[in-house]
Formats: structure tokens, C-alpha cells, sequence
């Protein structure tokens, strides 16, 4: 997986200061738009790098919502699952969502883009998928077969949407182009079609299984390889699995987000686990061998005489992989000395001289239920002859 690099500050790629209006935001945008350009600057992978960059920058900053939450906490705020960070794959993802808002002025007929035949093709919609791993499978890595839905072609209509023996009409409102274009003084706005909402073409008898969409849902299973070493809110993406395009672009994609379980005996904290082995009074005092669980099975730990209450043992190595490097996390185990509850009369006699050995003060010998009621029915000068 890829590791994200550091971004630079919004307001300093647009610059513009914090406190900067949506018309100046925009401008701001405008501006850069146009210098950085990948037709005007063909060849070069910087500006085109710049203008993906401005691209991003925009799409927050012009969003209450976003930019709210951007302020508060920076990226930290947009990125991951239902932040709604920008996500453009190449500069057409940026044509399409930005094209309609500076008009064909920007995106289009100055640089020779939206003039010919219209309509750009737009890439799918994605998807999303959920995958539970044990901690064990998440450690190893492994493969996983996962469901989800996404759009298909309808086996009817085969994607027209009008019923069988019937075509799709040419819009009258736009010739077909998907597109509008309205002028404003020295500016020309090109905006999505009302009539057909940009496919260019108008159904007047839908196709009854897809109801005139073209495309219906449908259930698919894929194989997704999931790398040693995932942790929770993890995204797999499997490319070209998600939605088709509605006029002959790329599909999306397909985010398989990752869920680890608890494990009955390992905590994890980051790279490392954590497991609490149980041990009695005399085994901490005495010293013994026990088996812990790792995340390759079991290993033996030598527990020295001594060891108190609380005490990490690591085993190096023994810990989660990280999917970043070649390192590993360790296995930390934490020593609990466990009390008993309740002792043999023999066990109780030997703790008693113990306490004595060492002269320590403990509590007295209680009397048990029958012992007290023995006392109770004998008197006490009797008993004692």
C-alpha cells in the first residue's frame, strides 16, 4: 500500500489567506487552473502534479462543510473513511467535477477540451465493500474471497435504457452534446443539460427490467490479497471493481475496508501484542515455565525466581508485521500473580509457617462453621477438662 506523503497547507497552495471569501477562493483557483493546465504544459509531470494539487485545495475549500472541518483539524479532518477527501484518479476526474463551475472558457475551448463531441467520458462510481479478519489472518496475511454490488449493463436493453426494438432519442434541447452553454458578459458557462442531465440522449420508452437506467444492480465476488500486518479502517483498493461509466469512460473502483477482531488472549497496541499470563504466589517466588500464545503458535517463556506482580517479559520479533517495512513489532507479557481464594488446610499450615519463618504478622486461624458450633454446645469448663 502506498504511504500517503505530507500535504501542503490548503490556503498555500490556492494562496489565499484563511479568512478568504468563495469568490476569492475560486478566482484564486481560476488562476492557477490556467498556468498549470496539462494541455498548456504538456510533458511536464510538475505542473501537472500543481494543478491535481489546486485541484484538491479547491474541492475542500469551496465546501462549508469540508473547510469547516479542515480549519478545526486540518487534513486530519478530511482524510479517511466518510471525510470526504478529495479523491481524483487522473486530470479528466478534475475536468469533470470542476468543468460546469469555470465553463468551457477554462476547461474547454481554451484549451481545445469539451469543444469536440461534447461530453467527456466519466468515470465510474465506487463502491464500497466490508472484510472481518482474525488478528492471526491479519498478522500472516492472506487471501479473502468478499461480496458487494456494483452496476451492470442490463442484459435487456444492453445499457440503453430504452426498451428492445426501441433508441434512445437525440436531446432537442442540447443536439445531443450533454451540455449547455450560457453567456455572461465576457465570460461563456457551461452547464449540464436539464433535459437529459448530461447523457445527451432522452428515453421516451424505458426498458422495463432497468426501468430506463441501462444498468441494474448485481451481486459479485472477488478475490482481494490482503497484505502481513493491517490494522483497523484499513482500505484495499480493487481497481476497475466498482460502478461502469455512464458514457464509456473507466469503471470505478472497488474499497474494501478492513475490521480486525479482538483476539481472546493477544491485545494489540500498534505493532506490539500484549498478553497477560496468570501464575500462582509460588511460581513467582520459585521461578517456573510457562507457554504463551504468539501469533505463530505457542512458544515457552522462562519465568525467573522472584518475579513480581506486573513484570513485562518481551519476546522480540513476535510481535505484528508492518505492511510499511520489513520490521516487527514484540510480544509483551505481562506477569499477574494470582491469590487463591480459598486454601487446603495443608496449604494454610505451610503459609502459616511461612509468615512465622519470616515474622510477619497475618491474620488468625478462622474457625470454621462446625468448629464454632461445637463451641457453642459444649461449655467451655467442660472442654477444658
Amino acid at each position: 500500500m502506498a504511504t500517503m506523503a505530507k500535504k501542503r497547507d490548503y490556503y498555500e497552495v490556492l494562496g489565499v489567506a484563511r479568512g478568504a471569501s468563495g469568490k476569492e477562493i475560486a478566482a484564486a483557483y481560476r488562476k492557477l487552473a490556467v498556468k498549470y493546465h496539462p494541455d498548456k504544459n504538456q510533458g511536464d509531470s510538475e505542473t501537472v502534479k500543481r494543478f491535481k494539487e489546486a485541484a484538491e485545495a479547491f474541492e475542500v475549500l469551496s465546501d462549508a462543510d469540508k473547510r469547516s472541518r479542515y480549519d478545526r483539524f486540518g487534513h486530519a479532518g478530511i482524510d479517511g473513511p466518510g471525510g470526504g477527501a478529495p479523491h481524483f484518479t487522473d486530470v479528466n476526474d478534475i475536468f469533470e467535477a470542476f468543468g460546469d463551475i469555470f465553463g468551457g472558457s477554462v476547461f474547454g475551448d481554451m484549451f481545445g477540451r469539451g469543444s469536440r463531441g461534447g461530453r467527456r467520458a466519466q468515470r465510474g462510481a465506487d463502491v464500497r465493500c466490508d472484510l472481518t479478519l482474525e488478528l492471526v489472518e491479519a498478522a500472516r496475511g492472506v487471501t479473502k474471497t468478499v461480496q458487494f454490488e456494483r452496476h451492470e449493463e442490463c442484459a435487456e436493453c444492453h445499457g440503453s435504457g430504452a426498451r428492445a426494438g426501441t433508441k434512445p432519442e437525440t436531446c432537442p434541447y442540447c443536439g445531443g452534446r450533454g451540455q449547455v452553454v450560457q453567456s455572461t458578459g465576457i465570460f461563456r458557462v457551461q452547464t449540464t443539460c436539464p433535459n437529459c442531465h448530461g447523457h445527451g440522449s432522452v428515453v421516451r420508452d424505458p426498458c422495463p427490467a432497468c426501468r430506463g437506467g441501462g444498468y441494474v444492480r448485481t451481486r459479485v465476488k472477488r478475490e482481494v490479497a490482503v497484505p502481513a500486518g493491517v490494522d483497523n479502517d484499513v482500505r484495499l483498493r480493487l481497481s476497475g471493481e466498482g460502478d461502469p461509466s455512464p458514457n464509456g469512460g473507466p469503471r470505478g473502483d472497488c474499497y474494501c475496508f478492513l475490521r480486525v477482531k479482538e483476539h481472546p488472549l493477544l491485545r494489540r497496541e500498534g505493532r506490539h501484542l500484549i498478553c497477560q499470563v496468570p501464575i500462582t504466589f509460588s511460581q513467582a517466588a520459585l521461578g517456573t515455565t510457562v507457554e504463551v500464545p504468539t501469533i505463530v503458535g505457542r512458544e515457552e517463556l522462562t519465568i525467573p525466581a522472584g518475579t513480581q506482580p506486573g513484570e513485562v517479559f518481551k519476546l522480540r520479533g513476535r510481535g505484528m508485521p508492518d505492511p510499511h517495512s520489513r520490521g516487527k513489532g514484540d510480544l509483551l507479557v505481562q506477569i499477574h500473580v494470582e491469590v487463591p481464594k480459598t486454601l487446603s488446610p495443608r496449604q494454610e499450615e505451610l503459609l502459616r509457617e511461612m509468615a512465622e519463618e519470616e515474622h510477619k504478622n497475618v491474620s488468625p486461624h478462622r474457625k470454621s462453621f462446625f468448629e464454632k458450633l461445637k463451641e457453642y454446645f459444649i461449655p467451655e469448663d467442660t472442654a477444658q477438662e
